[in-house]
């Protein structure tokens, strides 16, 4: 049985609700990581100083974003319903968005997490959350996207569920910041009889939230400052969009043996409720004299279903308000790129027309891209290596252009692109990282993948402190010194070295990949300043060029009467510095070495 069991909606004749005033704009968030994750949807993390924590939104970027590079575009903001969760958006998550945005001229603003935040300013913290999503998103979000992501102030909003209550009163309250306002079975009245009390309960339910924590008690007045029915002489002036199912089964919705009602019986309630409160919102809208276009489907629950068929079905509307074309311009291949399309099917239709890129052509698809240079040929990228490429600066960057298609490796598991400088690898666990220059050629030495790094899982990055690069792997990383050229340290050995500092620690870069094995199965690493030598009986250890080094050499390292190193150096009570053996200790005080078995 539905916890929404009201039967119709009781909705009072309100007073006009007066919003507070505007607070002070918060102080700027900060991008700390971007992540491509193809080659037109990127990750920002950003560091949100209302909320205190770093947030995650996802861009799919626009269908002219490389073809014209300096072009800036509308955006459409897509929010999420009751159970978002922290990984991904639902609207890439459960629908076709993705592939389907492909060839709209608009960035896609996707924030992801707000598990029943209804995207609004909490007075109070819940859940580990302190959740301040409207400042987020009308404050701190916008200069970000209009600084760096080429997006003006143009803006449509589009949401299901929560996010369907959120979109109306979001527009609603921030005047101007949305033109565009759309619903897709969405709660639309939260103070009318028995509606704090079942949107309560639906947060509770999605992870265990109180709507205390967001609006206070049923009675403050937060509750109607975020009431899309309230709100409604608001939003003149904004091109609204408003839909919902009736709860009645339709042909996406799991049948129950009883015609006309499905299994899924808390999508059927969801779904009364929305098309209740949605009619009573259009009828408030009608009195008005505010347009909006409302679509009551004759069927359908509260699923992912309808909303992809509601999303192509608005979409002219919300073009025609963001003054973008709402069918793809004709476009058309040819040449070599169209002999490269024509044996990658899966790339699907063309986006754009060939355009220049610095030292050949490019065209875009739906799925990825194709290069082509006199030198190379044309070739696929697309997908997660796509992204990695797109983010390293395409044929401009260091890795130059593809001189293959992407293709399967031998052990099943990976994917890989060559290009003229370097590899991108990808697996599902690892990701899409590129390889290059010596790393590259110390990593094939020993063996590419199959080697005892396994895949890169993180791309190539300066050392901070001296010249130099690193890139880390599965088991291990890659460290590269003008002085010493490119070595590995991996496993318990890397463990240490980290505990030292790594290459600004007393130790310095690597001057060996790891060796072995020695006595009882031992490894080692040696290094500027130093060793570090594992074995299974002692771990690993780390001896430091001088006095102590010398007096074990000379006994005979490992292979000695002292055996193998079983503590760091450290510093004796009452001066002078102490090593520890398997079998003995080295001491060194006042200038004289101490071999003690």
């Amino acid at each position: 049985m539905s916890p929404f069991g009201a039967a119709g909606i009781a909705q009072a004749t309100p007073a006009a609700v007066t919003l507070p005033a505007p607070t002070q704009a918060p102080s700027a968030a900060t991008v700390t990581a971007v992540d491509w994750l193809s080659d037109r949807r990127v990750a920002l993390w950003i560091d949100s100083p209302s909320m205190g924590t770093p947030i995650q939104v996802q861009l799919l970027l626009a269908r002219d974003w490389n073809i014209n590079p300096q072009a800036v575009f509308p955006s459409v903001w897509m929010l999420d319903g009751l159970r978002a969760t922290d990984t991904e958006n639902g609207w890439t998550a459960e629908t076709d968005a993705e592939s389907y945005f492909a060839d709209k001229n608009v960035n896609v603003v996707l924030p992801v997490g707000g598990q029943s935040s209804f995207y609004s300013d909490w007075v109070d913290q819940d859940n580990g959350k302190n959740y301040q999503w409207e400042t987020f998103l009308t404050k701190e979000l916008p200069p970000i996207l209009e600084n760096d992501w080429r997006t003006n102030q143009t803006r449509g909003v589009v949401g299901l569920s929560m996010g369907g209550t959120s979109a109306m009163f979001l527009a609603a309250r921030n005047k101007g910041f949305f033109q565009f306002a759309g619903s897709l079975s969405g709660i639309l009245t939260t103070t009318s009889l028995g509606m704090p009390q079942a949107i309560q309960y639906a947060m509770a339910d999605a992870g265990g939230f109180s709507s205390k924590a967001m609006w206070g008690a049923p009675t403050n007045d937060l509750w109607a400052q975020h009431d899309p029915y309230l709100l409604a002489e608001k939003l003149e002036g904004v091109s609204l969009y408003i839909s919902s199912g009736n709860g009645v089964a339709g042909p996406y919705d799991p049948p129950s043996g009883i015609p006309g009602v499905s299994s899924n019986y808390a999508g059927m309630g969801l779904e009364i409720l929305s098309r209740l409160t949605s009619q009573t919102f259009a009828t408030k809208l009608n009195k008005l004299g505010i347009p909006a276009q409302v679509n009551y489907r004759p069927s359908g629950l509260h699923t992912w279903e309808y909303w992809q068929f509601e999303l192509k079905q608005l979409w002219p509307q919300l073009a025609n308000t963001l003054g973008v074309e709402a069918d793809k311009p004709a476009c058309t291949v040819a040449g070599a790129i169209g002999n490269t399309t024509g044996a990658n099917a899966w790339l699907g239709d063309c986006l754009t027309a060939e355009y220049n890129v610095d030292g050949g052509r490019a065209q875009d698809f739906r799925f990825g891209r194709v290069f082509f240079s006199p030198d190379t040929g044309a070739h696929v990228v697309a997908g997660a290596i796509g992204g990695t490429y797109q983010g390293s600066g395409g044929p401009s960057g260091p890795l130059g252009f593809p001189t293959t298609g992407e293709y399967g490796v031998p052990d099943g598991r990976g994917r890989v692109n060559s290009f003229q400088n370097g590899m991108i690898y990808f697996t599902p666990q690892t990701g899409a990282h590129a390889v290059r220059g010596a790393i590259l050629d110390e990593w094939a030495r020993q063996g590419y993948e199959n080697g005892p790094l396994g895949y890169p899982v993180l791309s190539e990055v300066a050392t901070p402190s001296k010249p130099g690069v690193v890139q880390g792997f599965e088991i291990g990383a890659m460290y590269y010194s003008p002085e010493h050229g490119t070595h590995s340290v991996q496993g318990m050995i890397l463990g240490k070295y980290g505990q030292l500092g790594w290459e600004n620690g007393q130790l310095g870069f690597p001057k060996t990949n790891e060796m072995g094995p020695l006595r009882d199965g031992g490894r080692f690493n040696e290094f500027e300043g130093g060793n570090i030598y594992w074995s299974p009986l002692t771990g690993a250890w780390a001896i430091r060029n001088g006095e102590i080094f010398d007096a074990w050499k000379n006994e005979g390292y490992e292979n000695g009467r002292l055996g193998y190193i079983t503590s760091d150096q450290f510093e004796m009570d009452g001066g002078g510095i102490q090593q520890n053996f398997q079998f003995g200790i080295i001491t060194v005080k006042d200038g004289t070495v101490t071999i003690a078995p």
